[in-house]
């Protein structure tokens, strides 16, 4: 697929995104819809879908697509731990050459994780695509994906404050 192509499949992807998204203040209707979304759009993907992070140091499956994921991540194991603990996207070409990798699906062999973070910074999840191809994912993925992620943020901001402005009777 042409870089052009990509991008213009990752455009459309995410208009369809923010659009389902505005508004929503549902982490996991958000988390499963923009898996399901970005899974039918990227050719590549075999696995997409959402580690979240459940306790300090801890990621546990989310919403996904594709095959059964692992179910917990610890922050010091593999590609979606090295994401959480360093709070910054990952793109690995070749699964095998990355020190700590966890094959929850043997057939992976590239991967793609953008962290998650909640508007006031707090890492919450991490987006995890996985691919049977190798190299199947670049800086363009990865660009995109961010703005995937900062559109998913606004669905882990906490409530608006429902409290009356009223003053009360004197």
């Amino acid at each position: 697929m042409s870089p052009g192509d990509k991008d213009q499949i990752y455009r459309r992807t995410l208009g369809e995104l923010a659009a389902v998204l505005d508004g929503l203040a549902d982490p996991i209707a958000a988390m499963a819809s923009a898996a399901s979304l970005l899974h039918q759009a990227l050719p590549a993907a075999s696995w997409t879908g959402f580690y979240r992070v459940v306790e300090p140091g801890l990621l546990r499956v989310g919403p996904y697509q594709g095959p059964l994921g692992c179910l917990e991540i610890p922050f010091g194991r593999g590609v979606c731990g090295a994401t959480a603990r360093e709070r910054r996207s990952q793109v690995v070409p070749d699964v095998d050459a990355f020190p700590g990798h966890i094959a929850c699906d043997a057939l992976a062999r590239s991967e793609i994780t953008v962290p998650i973070f909640e508007p006031g910074g707090e890492l919450v999840a991490v987006l995890d695509i996985d691919s049977h191809q190798p190299a199947a994912f670049d800086e363009l993925d990865r660009e995109h994906l961010e703005t995937a992620a900062a559109l998913l943020a606004h669905a882990f901001a906490p409530p608006a404050s429902t409290a009356s402005t009223e003053s009360a009777p004197g």
